[in-house]
């Protein structure tokens, strides 16, 4: 149950940073395309004085949800696990580079509030997001290298597929730290993040959740030590059906983050269509601008026979 709660708080988390992304970078698009650059954060759009003490309150969330997994990470390290490749001391090592990646992350984020809220240290986007690219790469060979100890099948294909998230991630980041005016990369960016929470609670259900493991599968038990890890399948027939259908859910999540993107764009773009329309003064009828045409007419008439 613990290994399930901590893969849903990283869903959570995850998701929400990648729907706020999306919304402020398209709210931001929106307002000004000619101008538009992508920023590593928005703040909140609050106006008055007391309110601006919280701009930067999703980042400081977001520091915080960092520091517990890298607080998780840290303490499972040193927890027993002879159901890898490797047995306890390959769990160890996978658990710490996996805390060292968060930790990367948190310090990441830490500067980022600190150029946003200081002028102590002033991070340019290109440079951040070189840097944020170089993280996700990490994330990506970590992924990768936990996927190769594992002796769950389930678990060798979440792990690669967080993997592969985390490389897309990676080499948008990478373009948005080239070609910062491309919103299209921005808005991909934000998809990667919302599809890695997404697979997070997908994983955790596939892994823990008795209700959604698939059938001719089964969670793993060291009878000796009584240590419980996530789910095996003992047929390669069982195992094959399996991935199918976690491929399956892969392309489920995708089409879901897709028409999150486009209900998400329809609704912030009639947002600031309305705003926009509001903010403009009522053009002048037919009527009214001969009216004024007349009176224009009679005043430089007078001006003229004054001067005469």
């Amino acid at each position: 149950m613990a290994g399930f709660i901590y893969q849903l708080f990283s869903s959570s988390s995850l998701f929400s940073l990648g729907l706020y992304h999306l919304i402020c970078s398209t709210r931001y698009f929106l307002k000004s395309p000619h101008s538009y650059s992508a920023k590593p954060f928005h703040s909140l759009p609050f106006s008055s004085s007391f309110s601006n003490r919280f701009k930067c309150l999703p980042l400081h969330l977001l520091i915080l949800c960092l520091f517990i997994a890298f607080l998780h990470q840290a303490i499972i390290s040193s927890d027993p696990d002879p159901l890898l490749k490797g047995r306890t001391p390959v769990h160890r090592f996978t658990s710490l580079q996996s805390a060292a990646v968060l930790f990367l992350f948190f310090l990441l984020s830490l500067s980022l509030l600190l150029s946003e809220s200081t002028s102590l240290l002033p991070i340019p986007p290109d440079l951040f997001f070189a840097l944020a690219s170089a993280v996700f790469f990490l994330d990506h060979s970590v992924s990768s290298a936990a996927a190769s100890v594992q002796t769950s099948d389930l678990q060798v294909k979440c792990d690669s597929v967080s993997a592969s998230v985390s490389s897309l991630s990676s080499l948008l980041c990478l373009i948005l730290a080239c070609q910062p005016r491309l919103f299209i990369v921005d808005v991909g960016l934000a998809a990667s993040l919302c599809l890695q929470g997404l697979w997070a609670l997908q994983t955790g259900l596939s892994l823990y959740v008795e209700t959604f493991i698939p059938e001719g599968c089964h969670k793993m038990l060291d009878v000796v030590s009584g240590v419980e890890s996530s789910t095996k399948c003992d047929l390669e027939e069982s195992k094959l059906r399996a991935v199918a259908i976690l491929d399956l859910a892969f392309l489920v999540h995708v089409m879901f983050v897709v028409i999150i993107l486009v209900l998400t764009y329809a609704l912030v773009a009639k947002s600031v269509g309305m705003r926009r329309l509001g903010a403009y003064e009522a053009l002048p009828s037919s009527t009214t601008a001969t009216t004024l045409g007349d009176s224009n007419h009679i005043q430089m008439k007078a001006l003229t026979g004054t001067q005469a």
